[in-house]
């Protein structure tokens, strides 16, 4: 049975969660799990028009949140049955971050969900943000190698270009959200910059965090091994 790893004593802003609260998600990881196989199966069905109206060679691309959860779940398993893959931990790591906390600041920036009020758009708020959150456990057990952070920078990159920059099929791919760029026609829109430039600042930002995070528990082992 896999153990849990201990902490690195990493920085608050590397590691805000309190260790816990980290434990605690991964001792209860079966049930994580399960949250996110949910997660994943609600949005692949809230993503099911999309992907009707979009090109099957752009489908990767297009439901953002419901892989990333995916990649939640295969992390965490591979971790739990001793089978690292540490491009699969990037992806989550970065993939979780990147569209939990983006999907936060639509509701608040865009959908404006404090003043609407609106049930659906305060569910998407917290269920992002509880995902958004539980990327930050995943430096407990991942190794965030130079080539795993290459292969989640890349395709997150590749995710912010076809969906605010350079479509590679049709329209924009990007998820839609709330009626100020609701069927993705109008691109002058605030919207859509307020959009773009939290999802490109977001994959700057996981990116960011995860070499810190690497260079940091580098760090601190080579000063456990001199001690």
């Amino acid at each position: 049975m896999t153990s849990i790893p201990t902490t690195d004593s990493l920085p608050a802003y590397l590691a805000p969660l309190p260790a816990r609260v980290e434990t605690m998600v991964l001792r209860l990881v079966w049930v994580v799990v399960a949250v996110n196989l949910a997660g994943t199966v609600f949005g692949f069905w809230h993503y099911r028009f999309q992907l009707l109206d979009s090109h099957p060679v752009i489908w990767p691309a297009v439901p953002d949140s419901p892989l990333a959860t995916l990649c939640m779940v295969a992390s965490l398993v591979s971790w739990k049955i001793g089978k690292n893959r540490n491009w699969i931990h990037a992806l989550a790591f970065v993939g979780n971050l990147k569209y939990g906390f983006w999907v936060v600041v639509v509701q608040l920036a865009i959908n404006d969900v404090l003043a609407t009020g609106d049930p659906y758009n305060w569910f998407l708020l917290v269920s992002h943000f509880g995902m958004g959150l539980q990327a930050l456990v995943i430096y407990r057990y991942a190794e965030f190698t130079i080539p795993s952070v290459a292969v989640a920078t890349a395709w997150f990159s590749f995710n912010d270009m076809v969906d605010y920059f350079v479509p590679l099929v049709g329209d924009y791919h990007h998820t839609f959200f709330g009626p100020r760029l609701g069927n993705a026609v109008d691109h002058t829109v605030p919207a859509h910059d307020v959009a773009a430039a939290a999802a490109v600042g977001l994959t700057i930002l996981g990116t960011f965090l995860a070499l810190a995070i690497r260079i940091r528990q580098i760090e601190h082992r080579s000063a456990s091994d001199v001690d």
